[in-house]
C-alpha cells in the first residue's frame, strides 16, 4: 500500500514530465506504475477523499448473533467436544445432522474468549526435501512403516512399537511390540499382513527409512518374496517417511499416554491395541477429510461425504446470508502422494526475475525522490517521447 505522501509524490513528477512533453503513459511505464492506478489517486485527490481504511467499522450480516455464539461456546467446552479442537469438532457436529458454524468462526470466538491456545508439545514444522515419488490411489498400493520406542522402567531399556500403515486409507494395518528391533521380527509382521490384507505380487509399496531392521537380510528377502516392492529415504532423512513419523507423533501425544513408563510387554501391547482402534475406528483424519481410517479403507466414505454435502446444503437454505459463495467442499481424496517432486519451469523463473525486478525499481523511485532524480525522469520521458 503506498502512502499517501508517497502517492503526492508520485503525481507530481508525471505532471511535470507530461509538461516537458512526454505522454503520461510512457511516464507511467518508466516507474512501473499502471495508468489506472494514477488516474484511481488523481481522482481521490479531486474529491477531497482520505485514506479511511484503518477507521473503517464494519459488521458483516452473516455475524452470528448472541445467542448463537453462547450454544457455540458451550458446545466447544462440553464433555463431548471440551478436549476437541474445531477441525475435528465440525464434522462430528455435521455427522449428527447439526450445523453450528465453519471452523473459523470456531477459532474466532475462541480466540475472542482467551480459550485459544496451542496445546501441542511438538516444535514447528520445518520444509523438508522430498526424495522420489509416490502415489497411491487405493488401498493396498502404497505402505509405510517404522519403529519407535516406548519407555520402560528400567532407565536406557525400551519397547519397539513396529507399525505399519496404509497411505491412501492412513489405516493402521499391522503392529506389534516386541523387546528387540531386528528384522527378523518386522519380516514376521509384513507376512501377517499381506495375509489378513491378501496382498498379492507386486501390488503394494513398502516405504521406509534406512535403519537396519528395514534393510537387513532377512527382511529383504521376505518382501522378495512376497512380491512386496520395497522402498527407503536417503540416509540420514527420516523426515522422508512423513506418514509414520505424523502417526507416532499423534501416538505420544495422545491425552491417554501414559504419563510414567510402561511397567510390562503385555501393559505396552494392550494400551497400543487400545490406540489403534480408537485411531482406525474413531478418529476423523484431517488429510481424508475427516472420515476415519476405517471407514475410508472400506469404500464408505463416499456415502459419509454425501450425506454432510446435503446437511451443509438445508443449512444453507435456512441462512443463505451465511454464505456468500459454494458451501464447503467435501469431495472425497483420490490420490495421495508420498514425497511429491516439485518441478519450476523456466518461465517461471523469469517472470520470478521480472516482477522481483519491477518491485525493486518501484520501491527505488518512491524513495529516493531527489530534485536530480526527478530532472532525469522528465528528461528521459521527453527524450522517448521524440
Amino acid at each position: 500500500m503506498t502512502a499517501l505522501p508517497e502517492r503526492d509524490q508520485v503525481m507530481a513528477m508525471v505532471t511535470e514530465a507530461i509538461f516537458a512533453g512526454a505522454r503520461q503513459e510512457r511516464a507511467c511505464e518508466v516507474i512501473s506504475l499502471s495508468e489506472r492506478t494514477l488516474q484511481r489517486w488523481q481522482n481521490d485527490q479531486d474529491e477531497g477523499a482520505c485514506d479511511l481504511r484503518l477507521a473503517r467499522v464494519q459488521t458483516p450480516k452473516n455475524k452470528l448473533d448472541e445467542l448463537e455464539r453462547r450454544r457455540l461456546l458451550a458446545i466447544a467446552n462440553s464433555p463431548e467436544f471440551g478436549h476437541l479442537s474445531p477441525s475435528q469438532i465440525v464434522p462430528r457436529l455435521v455427522d449428527q445432522g447439526e450445523n453450528v458454524a465453519s471452523e473459523s468462526t470456531f477459532y474466532r470466538v475462541l480466540k475472542a474468549e482467551k480459550q485459544l491456545k496451542h496445546r501441542g508439545a511438538e516444535r514447528p514444522a520445518k520444509p523438508r526435501y522430498k526424495p522420489r515419488a509416490l502415489a497411491a490411489m487405493a488401498p493396498g498400493q502404497l505402505f509405510s512403516w517404522d519403529i519407535t520406542y516406548l519407555p520402560t522402567q528400567v532407565m536406557g531399556i525400551y519397547f519397539y512399537l513396529y507399525l505399519f500403515m496404509d497411505i491412501y486409507s492412513r489405516k493402521i494395518v499391522g503392529w506389534q511390540v516386541y523387546e528387540t528391533e531386528i528384522s527378523e521380527l518386522a519380516s514376521e509382521v509384513v507376512l501377517d499382513i499381506c495375509v489378513r490384507e491378501s496382498i498379492a505380487q507386486q501390488q503394494v509399496v513398502l516405504h521406509s527409512d534406512n535403519g537396519s531392521p528395514m534393510k537387513g537380510a532377512t527382511m529383504l528377502t521376505t518382501l522378495q518374496k512376497l512380491g512386496v516392492i520395497p522402498s527407503f529415504n536417503r540416509p540420514a532423512c527420516s523426515n522422508e517417511n512423513p506418514f509414520s513419523e505424523s502417526l507416532f507423533k499423534t501416538l505420544k501425544h495422545r491425552p491417554a499416554y501414559p504419563r510414567r513408563p510402561f511397567e510390562s510387554l503385555m501393559a505396552t501391547r494392550q494400551w497400543v491395541g487400545t490406540f489403534v482402534h480408537w485411531y482406525n475406528e474413531e478418529h476423523r483424519h484431517s488429510a481424508i477429510n475427516f472420515v476415519t481410517p476405517a471407514q475410508r479403507h472400506a469404500g464408505l466414505n463416499g456415502a459419509l461425504l454425501c450425506k454432510r454435502v446435503e446437511v451443509y446444503e438445508a443449512a444453507k437454505a435456512r441462512h443463505p446470508e451465511r454464505w456468500s459463495g459454494a458451501t464447503r467442499s467435501w469431495e472425497p481424496v483420490t490420490i495421495v502422494h508420498l514425497n511429491p517432486e516439485k518441478s519450476i519451469t523456466e518461465s517461471d523463473c523469469w517472470l520470478a526475475i521480472r516482477t522481483q525486478v519491477a518491485i525493486t525499481i518501484h520501491i527505488c523511485i518512491l524513495t529516493t525522490f531527489s530534485l536530480l532524480a526527478r530532472k532525469a525522469l522528465i528528461r528521459r520521458c521527453y527524450l522517448i517521447h521524440f
